[in-house]
Formats: structure tokens, C-alpha cells, sequence
């Protein structure tokens, strides 16, 4: 069996303005670094034995409070790196409110996709195949990912069997943790957007 920490990375000064995606230079902010050290205190009692990151910046910056926690190395995986939204990255959310492939992208996750960009269902086989791979690697690890959102969500649909197009029944919080278990073929949520009082 092995158990999932997958993490939300902290906040930064455009999470909720601007639709990051894979945008370089999106740092973590003051409270980003403050909540990203407080995750680390959160996870440190917890058995940790890997640590994995999204090669975005504040992915890396959140992981970062936590290998120091723990002493463990930080493993940059492509397979859980943020969502490629295309021609939308870097766009305002107030931009896209009107555009109707921005709707229909809201309303229809199981089909729709964003323009020259990766669907969720492209998403979720990437982010499951490494999940499940690590766990035929790892069969008794307990391993720290710090993702983004629609990363955690396609993991926590897949495992509660729940449609794409029911995104939005999923919270994930900036720094909050989720817990995924998956044994053989098996995946089962045992937490979910798990946070820290403030």
C-alpha cells in the first residue's frame, strides 16, 4: 500500500487574477512561503519517504520547506506538472469569463479542451500512470507531491469514479493536502483539502 500526500502548492500574489498554467516566473508570495512552511510542519510527523515536485516554480518553492523538513531529496516529475492550458496561460480570469470555449471548458472537463492545449483526460492518464507506477515501485512509501488543482483533482475523480465534468464538487485549496492510498488497482481517497487553521 502505499499513501499519497498530494499537495497544493502555496499561494502567489496571482492565484484567483490569472490563469498561471505553465507561465514561468509565478513565485510564491510572502504567505505563500509562510503556508508553504507550515505544510512542511503539517507532513513532517507523517512517515515521509519521497518527495516529488511539478517542475513550476512554486511547486519547487513549496516543496522546498519540506525536504527540509524531512531530509529527503526533491524529485522533479514531469508527470505531475500543472495542466497545459494552451493559448490560455498567462490570460486574466476576467478575460476568459466570456469566451465560450472558456464556458464550454467549464462545463464539459470530459470533453472539451483548451486551444493548443492538453485535455483533462490527457491529464488525468499522465497523472495515474505515474501514480500507480510508483506505487509498483514504492509498495510501502509514503510520498509527498506537490502539484497543482486540476493535478489533485484528476487523481481524487479518478479515484472516487467521480465524471470530469464534476470538477467543481472538488476543493483543493492553495497548500492543502490530499490523501490518496492505492494498493494493487486500487485507488482510495482517505482525506481530502486538508488545511491548516489559520
Amino acid at each position: 500500500m502505499t499513501t499519497f500526500f498530494l499537495t497544493r502548492h502555496a499561494p502567489h500574489r496571482l492565484v484567483d487574477a490569472v490563469l498561471v498554467g505553465r507561465m514561468p516566473g509565478a513565485s510564491l508570495d510572502d504567505n505563500g512561503r509562510e503556508q508553504a512552511r507550515r505544510v512542511a510542519g503539517l507532513l513532517a510527523g507523517r512517515g515521509v519517504t519521497a518527495i516529488q515536485s511539478s517542475p513550476q516554480t512554486r511547486a519547487r518553492e513549496t516543496a522546498q520547506p519540506i525536504a527540509g523538513q524531512t531530509g529527503l531529496p526533491i524529485e522533479i516529475a514531469e508527470a505531475v506538472d500543472e495542466i497545459d492550458v494552451g493559448d490560455w496561460t498567462g490570460r486574466p480570469f476576467s478575460a476568459l469569463k466570456e469566451d465560450p470555449l472558456w464556458q464550454r471548458w467549464n462545463r464539459s472537463r470530459s470533453s472539451a479542451r483548451p486551444p493548443q492545449g492538453e485535455s483533462m483526460q490527457e491529464l488525468q492518464a499522465r497523472v495515474m500512470r505515474h501514480l500507480y507506477q510508483i506505487s509498483s515501485d514504492r509498495p510501502d512509501g509514503r510520498v509527498v507531491v506537490v502539484s497543482h488543482a486540476e493535478v489533485i483533482r484528476a487523481a481524487l475523480l479518478h479515484a472516487l469514479n467521480i465524471s470530469l465534468d464534476d470538477f467543481w464538487l472538488l476543493e483543493i485549496a492553495p497548500a492543502s493536502v490530499s490523501t490518496l492510498v492505492i494498493e494493487g488497482h486500487t485507488a482510495e481517497v482517505a482525506r481530502m483539502n486538508e488545511r491548516l487553521a489559520s
